[in-house]
């Protein structure tokens, strides 16, 4: 498994410690930024992880800000990615398993070390359930190709 990370200055201390878990799982990392806690924008490296994740570059991606809000708002901006914010164990859990989500938002200015540990394995221990959440998201999908809600992809 490859994993896509990126975060800005705020996510920083949080994407070096998800790349240690990440590490000693032996799943190999993509670190796309910040590389600091200087200030930068999570657009940039944001769309950057997503982005590997639509190209298939990496499977999946972790993305951190302070919030989660910002890279989640991003991420779920580039064609093909079903970015969640997850704020505990049974979102990051639904997100994989309902949502069949391919990139995980962090708040690293909401929750402490301990718990995005807790998170990250979740979400990696996850499969998507499929049968009736297929329905759902093939109607994303196809609003995301046609830019149409309503319409029934099968048609």
């Amino acid at each position: 498994m490859r994993m896509a990370l990126a975060s800005d200055h705020r996510g920083f201390k949080a994407k070096e410690l998800v790349k240690n878990l990440l590490k000693l799982r032996g799943i190999e990392t993509l670190d796309f930024g910040c590389n600091d806690q200087n200030s930068c924008d999570y657009p940039d490296t944001g769309l950057a992880g997503a982005q590997a994740v639509a190209d298939g570059k990496a499977d999946n991606a972790i993305l951190m800000c302070g919030t989660g809000i910002g890279m989640s708002i991003t991420a779920n901006k580039v064609k093909g990615i079903r970015a969640a914010l997850c704020h505990d164990e049974m979102t990051a859990q639904l997100a994989r398993r309902h949502n069949n989500a391919n990139v995980l938002c962090l708040p690293a200015d909401l929750i402490g070390d301990e718990l995005i540990r807790r998170v990250v394995d979740i979400w990696l221990a996850t499969e998507y359930e499929g049968g009736r959440h297929d329905r759902r998201l093939q109607k994303i999908a196809a609003y995301e190709m046609n830019g149409q809600a309503g319409k029934d992809p099968s048609a």
